[in-house]
């Protein structure tokens, strides 16, 4: 194959790989290679930028006790730790709370806000929480501390009392700052970081105190980590983030993310899908099912022997997470039949971890192919129900969410397009289950009609090769809305075809041309796809259809297939 050409266009693949996820033929360039010149905004778009940037330079200025209050997952994690390190450069100790997920749950609870004031804190930035924090906020506001929120999530049209409230989701955002909704709330830190070190920077700070201002573009592998783990649209500036924050972090010099890379068995730099499925899980399990705090003191400590401890703390809690999230899966799984007419998947349990409900929404959403609320009851009947919910493309769950609060059937709940959270009286479950199959049936229907699995390529086995993947890995970073190249490969026999793990199907493939190559169709075991391979693969020819990635566990790297879909050839 000539890797730089395309399809009888003259086009090589990396534009034609642009091109055909919607850039314009006269911005290819500033696609081809997504910089922070060419894609970041002036902060001051944003409503409350200013204000939030003025208010946190003037306790920089003045000495002020700041605390830095995140959620518990990845993304309020690296928010937290970004502007802790942040203010760290300048001089100032931050510090930092994360809520408990099972005793305080999700959001800045009032009491932790005043408990924080009456200990001190002058100023509190809450990240990746408080857009929806109304009862809380307005506690804090009577203690007379002051609270800047920066957050990511659905906001409603009366918004929480708070000194300033930064949120691209804000509904009375400009058109220019709106269309940054897809940043998770790591990138909104980012952006008020810059709007900040240019204040001080207009003041004369930095040569009145004889400090250099901080070089922000250190900060941007805990963006990159933050933005890809909160399954953000890697879509415009988010692109750019991660695309500069993978080239920091493969210079590893934060000290907890080196040792969680070391923990992560990985001996390579980190690519986008590392941040995914092997550093931000890591961080993850210690809000999951350990201790919250673990994840921002991984990311803000400077010594080393700390971070190593830490990152295989990390580590252990992420085994413990997936054998909870097994069980809780198993447990959703077989309610499914039971709900096979409704347009969102409501699965609820007593005992179940909420700890692990979000990933089992997930893996239900992917099953089903429809949104997933996963709620957590508990196992006494004593209290409210926790639950979280993932959605498909098309169907904005986040605005349901807000929705059913507003009419009475949650204690509490928000989120964005793609995920949600929620707080439930046990016996308002069904209540919920009907509310949303009424409101969400006609969106998941359209979107489950359009679903199709989009293929830029199609090539014989003898095409697929490291060189291709390297090719196409040009036209990344991907993810969620900018969806890595999938390609197409046959016809070809299944010269081996077998089970590894729990539920993977293991295929050796071979074509006509007398080549072969590895492929895996991961959790497919159950599948129909997976059963056809497994079974009706013998004497028949298969086109099959997946991620072209790269096998380096062999003496020489080779190419292998990721399976997404499968057909016969004959």
């Amino acid at each position: 194959m000539d890797l730089g050409q395309g399809n009888g266009t003259g086009d090589d693949i990396v534009t034609q790989l642009l091109l055909s996820r919607g850039v314009e033929r006269d911005d290819l360039d500033r696609h081809r290679r997504p910089t922070l010149r060419d894609f970041l905004p002036d902060p001051s778009i944003f409503r409350d930028m200013d204000s939030a940037a003025i208010r946190l330079s003037d306790a920089i200025e003045q000495a002020e006790r700041i605390t830095i209050y995140g959620d518990y997952d990845v993304d309020g994690a690296t928010s937290a730790a970004l502007l802790v390190r942040l203010l760290r450069t300048m001089g100032v100790t931050a510090g930092h709370y994360i809520p408990d997920r099972l005793l305080e749950g999700y959001g800045p609870s009032g009491e932790a806000l005043v408990r924080l004031a009456r200990d001190g804190s002058q100023l509190i930035v809450t990240v990746d929480c408080g857009a929806m924090a109304h009862e809380a906020l307005a506690m804090a506001a009577a203690e007379g501390v002051d609270v800047i929120v920066v957050d990511h999530h659905k906001c409603s049209s009366e918004l929480p009392q708070a000194t300033a409230l930064v949120n691209p989701n804000r509904l009375d955002e400009c058109d220019e700052a709106a269309s940054h909704g897809h940043l998770a709330a790591v990138g909104v830190a980012f952006l008020l970081a810059i709007a900040t070190v240019r204040e001080l920077r207009g003041r004369g700070w930095f040569e009145r105190v004889g400090r250099k201002a901080p070089d922000l573009m250190n900060l941007l592998d805990l963006v990159a980590l933050g933005t890809v783990a909160d399954v953000a649209q890697l879509r415009g500036l988010n692109r750019a983030l991660v695309s500069q924050g993978l080239k920091i972090m493969a210079r590893r010099e934060n000290v907890g993310l080196s040792a969680l890379i070391d923990a992560s068995r990985l001996n390579r730099a980190p690519t986008c899908s590392d941040l995914g499925f092997a550093l931000g899980p890591r961080i993850n399990a210690g809000g999951r099912v350990g201790e919250a705090t673990l994840g921002v003191r991984l990311l803000t400590t400077e010594d080393a022997g700390e971070a190593r401890e830490i990152a295989a703390q990390l580590s252990h809690l992420n085994e413990e997470r997936r054998a909870i999230e097994q069980e809780v899966q198993e447990a959703a799984e077989a309610q499914i039949a039971a709900q096979h007419n409704r347009a969102v998947m409501v699965l609820a349990g007593r005992g179940w971890h909420p700890g692990v409900i979000g990933i089992v929404a997930g893996r239900i959403k992917e099953k089903t192919g429809k949104p997933a609320l996963v709620i957590a009851l508990d196992a006494e009947d004593a209290g409210n129900g926790k639950g979280s919910g993932r959605s498909i493309a098309g169907v904005d769950l986040g605005a349901a969410i807000i929705a059913a609060r507003e009419a009475g059937l949650l204690v509490a709940g928000g989120g964005h397009a793609m995920a949600c959270g929620l707080t439930i009286e046990p016996d308002r479950v069904d209540a919920l289950a009907d509310w949303l199959d009424e409101r969400l049936a006609r969106e998941v229907g359209g979107a489950r009609a359009t679903q199709s699995l989009l293929l830029d390529i199609s090539l014989s086995p003898g095409g697929l090769t490291p060189e291709l993947v390297e090719t196409l890995e040009a036209a990344g970073p991907f993810g969620v809305g900018w969806p890595g190249p999938r390609v197409a490969v046959g016809p070809v026999r299944l010269v081996k075809c077998d089970l590894v793990g729990a539920d993977h199907v293991r295929m050796v493939a071979a074509g006509a041309d007398g080549r072969s190559f590895k492929a895996i169709a991961f959790r497919a075991a159950h599948s129909e796809m997976g059963q056809a391979l497994l079974h009706g693969s013998r004497g028949r020819q298969f086109w099959l259809a997946g991620r072209a990635k790269i096998d380096d566990w062999g003496s020489r790297p080779a190419a292998e297939l990721h399976v997404e879909d499968a057909a016969f050839a004959d």
